[in-house]
């Protein structure tokens, strides 16, 4: 092939995706419309939007109004042309959804887990995968890819390098996932995952630079810098729950000691809590009833999320910060003593437009978050 044909081939195909993208992005919206705003001619513009319809991507509804002439035909984003499966792997539970192009919930799976070890979790997955796809309703592309979030180093080649709350290492779940369903399959941290979904679906969808805490058995972080999820240079930024914070201090699963995640978790939580209370939610009824202890604990815990949290903000001088996963269900008791540290702690400039949010899609940031990536994989191509 020629260099002048290819390059003629990578302009049509940029030029489709830019259609496509605005009719998603800007729906409903004409063709004249996506001409107007994209420079490129009618023509152009209709034969994309016929090759479009073709391949089941839009549809056309009746004719919008007129500014004069012809009233025009209006163009949609098929949201139900294909589903996407958001997965999120937790240290005590795997939650699965269903997802149409839009991030739409349709189906959803919850389990509690209480062994790790990856062969039970890959079969607990593969059940979950098989139960959506089970009722999934019919469409032209069926499940357009598999999207997993996990607390652990993910490379940039989906490789789970290290979750070591989960006791993994140097896992293939993305080949293995891939030779099962023969789809695209993407593999993220779940703190990465988590910014996303609140950033397109969530609390973040106003904001620029955030950074999303997640906040469960252990701490991640999700970094978005001028809209774009940050990741490093091999794919591991957002490891801050094991930034020191006292250097002879508790021991972290990760082998080192006095790691934030050690003083500020749901698991850090749980240890100072009575032997007979085993769970977040245990403590969130006896505070509901008013029970002193668990209100004084969920008061530490909320100071050294604080700590923590000054840190980064000094760090990156965000728009926002958004408090998500399972600690998040106990705002009730954590917003006040972590909004008092960072008001005592934090640099004063820092403060100034700082909106401090806790999670709009609660337990579905994650999952959302990696059905997105398969969106985005399968509208780009």
């Amino acid at each position: 092939m020629g260099t002048k044909t290819w390059n003629q081939q990578v302009v049509k195909k940029n030029n489709k995706a830019l259609v496509f993208q605005m009719i998603i992005e800007k729906e409903p919206i004409s063709r004249a419309d996506i001409a107007q705003i994209s420079g490129l001619n009618k023509t152009t513009v209709s034969t994309f939007v016929t090759e479009l319809i073709e391949e089941d991507l839009i549809f056309e509804s009746g004719p919008g109004v007129s500014s004069g002439g012809r009233r025009p035909v209006i163009l949609h984003f098929n949201k139900n042309a294909g589903f996407a499966i958001g997965i999120d792997i937790g240290v005590n539970y795997v939650l699965s959804v269903l997802t149409d192009l839009k991030g739409n919930i349709l189906i959803e799976k919850n389990q509690p887990l209480t062994r790790t070890t990856y062969a039970t979790v890959m079969g607990i997955v593969q059940d979950m995968i098989q139960s959506l796809m089970d009722e999934m309703p019919k469409s032209r592309y069926g499940i357009v890819g598999i999207g997993v979030g996990v607390p652990g180093i993910v490379n940039n080649e989906g490789t789970i390098l290290l979750a070591p709350n989960l006791g993994w290492s140097n896992i293939q779940f993305k080949e293995d996932l891939e030779k099962l369903y023969e789809v695209p399959v993407i593999i993220e941290n779940e703190a990465n995952a988590g910014a996303v979904g609140e950033q397109q679906f969530g609390a973040g969808q106003d904001n620029e630079n955030i950074l999303y805490i997640s906040a469960g058995i252990g701490i991640g972080v999700g970094i978005i810098v001028n809209k774009e999820l940050y990741k490093g240079i091999n794919g591991f930024s957002g490891e801050m729950g094991h930034m020191i914070i006292d250097m002879n201090g508790k021991r972290c699963n990760c082998g080192s000691r006095g790691c934030w995640e050690a003083y500020a978790s749901e698991q850090a939580l749980l240890e100072m809590a009575d032997e007979n209370i085993d769970s977040l939610e245990t403590l969130i009824q006896l505070a509901e009833n008013n029970d002193k202890k668990a209100k004084s604990l969920f008061e530490d815990i909320g100071n050294y999320l604080g700590f923590g949290m000054n840190n980064i903000i000094n760090t990156f001088n965000p728009d926002q910060v958004i408090i998500g996963n399972r600690l998040a269900l106990a705002k009730k008791w954590l917003e006040a003593p972590i909004r008092n540290t960072i008001e005592t702690h934090t640099l004063a400039f820092h403060q100034n437009d700082l909106q401090l949010n806790f999670s709009k899609l609660g337990k579905y940031s994650t999952s959302l978050g990696v059905s997105a990536f398969v969106v985005d994989n399968f509208i780009k191509g």
